[in-house]
Protein backbone atom coordinates (compact mmCIF):
# COMPACT_ATOMS: atom_id res chain seq x y z
CA UNK A 1 0.00 0.00 0.00
CA UNK A 2 1.63 3.84 -0.70
CA UNK A 3 0.98 4.36 2.76
CA UNK A 4 3.89 2.33 3.72
CA UNK A 5 6.13 4.35 1.63
CA UNK A 6 7.71 0.95 0.40
CA UNK A 7 6.28 -1.81 -0.64
CA UNK A 8 6.14 -3.83 2.27
CA UNK A 9 3.22 -6.09 3.30
CA UNK A 10 2.97 -5.26 6.66
CA UNK A 11 3.84 -2.28 8.63
CA UNK A 12 4.82 -3.59 12.06
CA UNK A 13 5.88 -7.16 12.92
CA UNK A 14 6.14 -9.47 15.83
CA UNK A 15 8.80 -11.88 15.93
CA UNK A 16 8.57 -14.62 18.76
CA UNK A 17 11.02 -17.08 20.06
CA UNK A 18 10.90 -20.39 21.14
CA UNK A 19 12.23 -21.56 25.09
CA UNK A 20 9.59 -23.31 26.29
CA UNK A 21 7.89 -22.32 29.66
CA UNK A 22 10.14 -19.05 28.84
CA UNK A 23 8.18 -17.90 26.68
CA UNK A 24 5.49 -16.46 29.39
CA UNK A 25 8.29 -13.79 28.89
CA UNK A 26 6.86 -13.24 25.65
CA UNK A 27 3.28 -11.89 27.28
CA UNK A 28 5.20 -9.61 29.19
CA UNK A 29 6.51 -7.71 26.94
CA UNK A 30 3.41 -7.82 24.64
CA UNK A 31 2.38 -5.85 27.44
CA UNK A 32 4.66 -3.35 27.49
CA UNK A 33 4.19 -2.87 23.91
CA UNK A 34 0.26 -2.43 24.34
CA UNK A 35 0.66 0.29 26.75
CA UNK A 36 3.07 2.48 24.37
CA UNK A 37 0.21 1.62 21.74
CA UNK A 38 1.66 -0.50 19.23
CA UNK A 39 -0.51 -3.21 17.24
CA UNK A 40 1.17 -5.66 15.11
CA UNK A 41 0.26 -6.48 11.55
CA UNK A 42 1.68 -9.80 11.52
CA UNK A 43 3.26 -12.12 14.20
CA UNK A 44 5.83 -14.81 13.73
CA UNK A 45 6.35 -17.29 16.26
CA UNK A 46 8.40 -20.66 17.09
CA UNK A 47 7.91 -22.91 19.26
CA UNK A 48 6.92 -21.61 22.74
CA UNK A 49 6.26 -17.70 20.36
CA UNK A 50 3.67 -19.70 18.43
CA UNK A 51 2.20 -20.42 21.05
CA UNK A 52 1.98 -16.69 22.47
CA UNK A 53 1.35 -15.65 19.50
CA UNK A 54 -1.15 -17.79 17.91
CA UNK A 55 -3.61 -16.80 21.29
CA UNK A 56 -2.25 -13.21 20.71
CA UNK A 57 -3.52 -13.33 17.48
CA UNK A 58 -6.61 -14.99 18.29
CA UNK A 59 -7.62 -11.44 20.14
CA UNK A 60 -6.62 -12.70 23.63
CA UNK A 61 -4.87 -9.85 25.98
CA UNK A 62 -1.64 -11.33 27.66
CA UNK A 63 -3.27 -10.98 30.97
CA UNK A 64 -5.88 -13.62 29.26
CA UNK A 65 -3.13 -16.14 28.04
CA UNK A 66 -1.00 -16.66 31.55
CA UNK A 67 -4.52 -17.37 33.05
CA UNK A 68 -5.67 -20.03 30.39
CA UNK A 69 -2.25 -21.51 32.06
CA UNK A 70 -2.66 -20.66 35.59
CA UNK A 71 -2.31 -23.96 38.10
CA UNK A 72 -2.29 -26.23 34.90
CA UNK A 73 0.64 -29.05 35.22
CA UNK A 74 2.50 -29.99 32.56
CA UNK A 75 1.45 -33.86 32.66
CA UNK A 76 -2.03 -31.82 31.16
CA UNK A 77 -0.35 -30.93 27.89
CA UNK A 78 1.12 -34.55 27.26
CA UNK A 79 0.82 -38.54 27.16
CA UNK A 80 3.30 -41.31 27.60
CA UNK A 81 4.03 -42.71 24.75
CA UNK A 82 5.92 -46.06 23.94
CA UNK A 83 9.37 -44.58 22.91
CA UNK A 84 9.86 -44.74 19.63
CA UNK A 85 10.32 -41.59 18.64
CA UNK A 86 9.69 -39.43 21.82
CA UNK A 87 8.64 -40.27 25.41
CA UNK A 88 5.48 -37.91 24.57
CA UNK A 89 2.08 -37.37 22.95
CA UNK A 90 1.60 -33.49 22.73
CA UNK A 91 -2.29 -34.76 22.92
CA UNK A 92 -3.23 -32.57 25.40
CA UNK A 93 -1.90 -29.25 23.68
CA UNK A 94 -3.53 -30.35 20.68
CA UNK A 95 -6.49 -30.39 22.95
CA UNK A 96 -6.25 -27.02 24.46
CA UNK A 97 -5.64 -25.35 21.28
CA UNK A 98 -8.76 -26.96 20.14
CA UNK A 99 -10.50 -25.84 23.35
CA UNK A 100 -9.57 -22.19 23.22
CA UNK A 101 -9.11 -21.27 19.64
CA UNK A 102 -11.40 -18.94 18.30
CA UNK A 103 -10.21 -19.67 15.07
CA UNK A 104 -10.26 -22.91 13.40
CA UNK A 105 -8.19 -22.15 10.26
CA UNK A 106 -5.27 -19.30 9.96
CA UNK A 107 -7.48 -16.85 7.59
CA UNK A 108 -9.82 -16.34 10.68
CA UNK A 109 -7.33 -15.13 12.86
CA UNK A 110 -7.41 -11.50 13.87
CA UNK A 111 -3.79 -10.85 12.89
CA UNK A 112 -1.72 -12.62 10.27
CA UNK A 113 0.21 -15.21 11.64
CA UNK A 114 3.16 -17.40 10.52
CA UNK A 115 4.16 -20.73 12.57
CA UNK A 116 7.74 -22.42 11.90
CA UNK A 117 7.96 -25.47 12.13
CA UNK A 118 11.05 -28.15 11.11
CA UNK A 119 10.62 -30.92 8.22
CA UNK A 120 11.84 -33.84 10.39
CA UNK A 121 12.95 -36.11 6.91
CA UNK A 122 14.04 -32.93 4.73
CA UNK A 123 15.93 -31.39 7.35
CA UNK A 124 14.65 -27.96 6.28
CA UNK A 125 12.67 -25.17 7.99
CA UNK A 126 8.54 -25.16 6.84
CA UNK A 127 6.03 -22.06 7.78
CA UNK A 128 2.84 -22.12 7.78
CA UNK A 129 0.53 -19.42 7.72
CA UNK A 130 -2.99 -20.77 6.04
CA UNK A 131 -5.05 -23.49 5.51
CA UNK A 132 -7.17 -25.29 8.18
CA UNK A 133 -4.24 -27.08 10.29
CA UNK A 134 -3.92 -24.38 12.15
CA UNK A 135 -3.84 -26.02 15.73
CA UNK A 136 -1.37 -28.72 14.33
CA UNK A 137 1.05 -25.75 12.88
CA UNK A 138 1.31 -24.56 16.31
CA UNK A 139 1.49 -28.21 18.08
CA UNK A 140 4.53 -28.91 15.15
CA UNK A 141 6.16 -26.12 16.27
CA UNK A 142 5.54 -26.89 19.68
CA UNK A 143 7.33 -30.56 19.52
CA UNK A 144 10.75 -31.00 20.64
CA UNK A 145 12.15 -34.01 19.55
CA UNK A 146 13.02 -37.15 21.55
CA UNK A 147 10.76 -35.14 24.22
CA UNK A 148 7.63 -35.55 21.98
CA UNK A 149 6.98 -37.50 19.08
CA UNK A 150 6.77 -35.84 16.02
CA UNK A 151 3.64 -34.09 14.60
CA UNK A 152 2.15 -35.54 11.36
CA UNK A 153 0.50 -32.69 8.89
CA UNK A 154 -0.28 -34.26 5.64
CA UNK A 155 1.75 -37.30 5.98
CA UNK A 156 4.74 -35.26 6.43
CA UNK A 157 6.39 -35.57 10.56
CA UNK A 158 7.31 -32.07 12.10
CA UNK A 159 9.13 -31.27 14.94
CA UNK A 160 10.10 -27.83 16.75
CA UNK A 161 11.09 -24.98 14.47
CA UNK A 162 13.58 -24.33 17.08
CA UNK A 163 16.11 -26.19 15.69
CA UNK A 164 16.47 -24.60 12.54
CA UNK A 165 14.95 -21.25 12.90
CA UNK A 166 14.72 -20.34 16.88
CA UNK A 167 13.66 -16.34 16.30
CA UNK A 168 11.95 -16.10 13.62
CA UNK A 169 12.79 -12.86 12.69
CA UNK A 170 13.58 -13.75 8.56
CA UNK A 171 10.01 -14.90 8.26
CA UNK A 172 8.72 -11.63 8.35
CA UNK A 173 11.67 -9.06 7.85
CA UNK A 174 11.18 -8.24 4.09
CA UNK A 175 7.39 -8.01 4.13
CA UNK A 176 7.64 -5.67 7.29
CA UNK A 177 8.60 -2.29 7.59
CA UNK A 178 9.70 -2.72 11.56
CA UNK A 179 9.97 -5.69 13.44
CA UNK A 180 10.09 -6.01 17.29
CA UNK A 181 12.02 -9.06 18.21
CA UNK A 182 11.27 -10.75 21.76
CA UNK A 183 13.92 -13.26 22.29
CA UNK A 184 13.41 -15.38 25.63
CA UNK A 185 16.10 -18.28 24.50
CA UNK A 186 19.14 -16.33 25.98
CA UNK A 187 22.30 -19.30 26.59
CA UNK A 188 22.16 -21.12 29.94
CA UNK A 189 25.21 -21.58 31.69
CA UNK A 190 26.03 -25.43 32.49
CA UNK A 191 24.98 -26.44 36.05
CA UNK A 192 27.36 -28.15 38.38
CA UNK A 193 25.67 -31.25 38.60
CA UNK A 194 24.62 -32.58 34.52
CA UNK A 195 21.18 -35.02 35.17
CA UNK A 196 19.15 -36.40 31.80
CA UNK A 197 16.80 -32.78 32.32
CA UNK A 198 19.99 -30.47 32.27
CA UNK A 199 21.51 -32.23 29.88
CA UNK A 200 18.77 -32.14 27.22
CA UNK A 201 17.61 -28.56 28.10
CA UNK A 202 21.30 -27.08 28.02
CA UNK A 203 21.72 -29.43 24.26
CA UNK A 204 18.52 -27.63 23.00
CA UNK A 205 19.97 -24.09 24.03
CA UNK A 206 23.38 -24.58 22.29
CA UNK A 207 21.41 -25.81 19.24
CA UNK A 208 18.61 -23.09 19.19
CA UNK A 209 21.01 -19.80 20.16
CA UNK A 210 23.20 -20.95 17.28
CA UNK A 211 21.06 -20.30 14.57
CA UNK A 212 19.71 -16.77 16.14
CA UNK A 213 22.72 -14.88 15.81
CA UNK A 214 21.91 -13.25 12.26
CA UNK A 215 17.59 -12.97 13.16
CA UNK A 216 19.07 -10.83 16.21
CA UNK A 217 20.72 -8.23 13.29
CA UNK A 218 17.30 -7.95 11.62
CA UNK A 219 15.31 -6.71 14.31
CA UNK A 220 14.80 -2.90 14.89
CA UNK A 221 13.70 -3.50 18.46
CA UNK A 222 15.36 -6.37 20.23
CA UNK A 223 14.19 -7.20 23.41
CA UNK A 224 15.95 -9.97 25.29
CA UNK A 225 14.68 -11.66 28.73
CA UNK A 226 17.39 -12.16 31.13
CA UNK A 227 17.34 -14.02 34.31
CA UNK A 228 15.51 -16.87 33.18
CA UNK A 229 18.31 -19.35 33.30
CA UNK A 230 16.71 -20.53 36.61
CA UNK A 231 13.12 -21.53 34.92
CA UNK A 232 13.15 -25.24 33.19
CA UNK A 233 12.02 -25.71 30.18
CA UNK A 234 8.46 -27.54 31.02
CA UNK A 235 8.16 -24.66 34.41
CA UNK A 236 4.34 -24.23 34.24
CA UNK A 237 4.77 -22.85 38.12
CA UNK A 238 6.61 -19.87 37.91
CA UNK A 239 4.22 -18.25 35.34
CA UNK A 240 4.48 -14.52 36.98
CA UNK A 241 7.97 -14.32 37.77
CA UNK A 242 8.54 -15.02 33.85
CA UNK A 243 6.13 -12.77 32.59
CA UNK A 244 7.69 -10.12 35.06
CA UNK A 245 11.16 -10.39 33.45
CA UNK A 246 9.71 -10.04 29.75
CA UNK A 247 7.87 -7.22 31.01
CA UNK A 248 11.27 -5.72 32.52
CA UNK A 249 13.12 -6.39 29.52
CA UNK A 250 10.57 -4.63 27.03
CA UNK A 251 10.14 -1.74 29.35
CA UNK A 252 14.02 -1.16 29.69
CA UNK A 253 14.20 -1.61 25.67
CA UNK A 254 11.45 0.56 24.44
CA UNK A 255 12.26 3.90 27.02
CA UNK A 256 15.57 3.99 24.88
CA UNK A 257 15.36 7.06 22.12
CA UNK A 258 15.88 4.40 19.03
CA UNK A 259 12.47 2.42 20.37
CA UNK A 260 10.65 5.85 21.19
CA UNK A 261 11.30 7.09 17.11
CA UNK A 262 9.78 4.16 15.80
CA UNK A 263 7.06 4.07 18.56
CA UNK A 264 6.49 7.88 16.77
CA UNK A 265 6.29 6.64 13.65
CA UNK A 266 3.94 4.14 14.21
CA UNK A 267 1.38 5.90 15.53
CA UNK A 268 2.18 8.63 12.72
CA UNK A 269 1.14 5.43 10.78
CA UNK A 270 -1.92 5.17 12.27
CA UNK A 271 -3.24 8.08 12.12
CA UNK A 272 -2.27 8.36 8.21
CA UNK A 273 -4.08 4.83 8.25
CA UNK A 274 -7.01 6.55 9.83
CA UNK A 275 -7.03 9.45 7.49
CA UNK A 276 -6.89 7.10 4.31
CA UNK A 277 -9.45 4.55 5.90
CA UNK A 278 -11.74 7.49 6.31
CA UNK A 279 -11.02 9.48 2.90
CA UNK A 280 -12.10 5.93 1.29
CA UNK A 281 -15.27 5.55 3.01
CA UNK A 282 -16.15 9.09 2.38
CA UNK A 283 -15.51 8.18 -1.33
CA UNK A 284 -17.72 5.43 -1.05
CA UNK A 285 -20.59 6.54 0.77
CA UNK A 286 -20.81 9.47 -2.00
CA UNK A 287 -20.45 6.87 -4.65
CA UNK A 288 -23.19 4.96 -3.23
CA UNK A 289 -25.52 8.21 -2.87
CA UNK A 290 -24.79 8.53 -7.09
CA UNK A 291 -26.40 5.18 -7.70
CA UNK A 292 -29.59 5.24 -5.45
CA UNK A 293 -29.23 8.74 -7.16
CA UNK A 294 -28.82 7.59 -10.59
CA UNK A 295 -31.69 4.66 -9.96
CA UNK A 296 -34.41 6.95 -8.93
CA UNK A 297 -33.62 8.92 -12.08
CA UNK A 298 -33.73 5.83 -13.83
CA UNK A 299 -37.29 5.23 -12.28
Amino acid sequence: MAIFGKSYEYYLGYALSGGGAKGFAHLGALKVLEMYGLRPDVIAGTSAGALAGVLYADGYHPDEIVDLFRKREFKEFVAFTFPRTGFLKSTGLHTFLKKNLRARHFEELQIPFYAVATDWERARTVIFSSGDNLVDAVVASCSVPIVFNPQMIDGVPYVDGGILKNFPVSVIRKKSRYVIGVNVSLMIPPVEKDNLRTMMERTFSLMSNANTLIDKSYCDILIEATGLEKFFMFDLHNQNLIMEAGYHAASLKMSDKESLEIVRRCHRHYQLAEKVKAHLSLIGGHGAIRKKQNHSNEQ
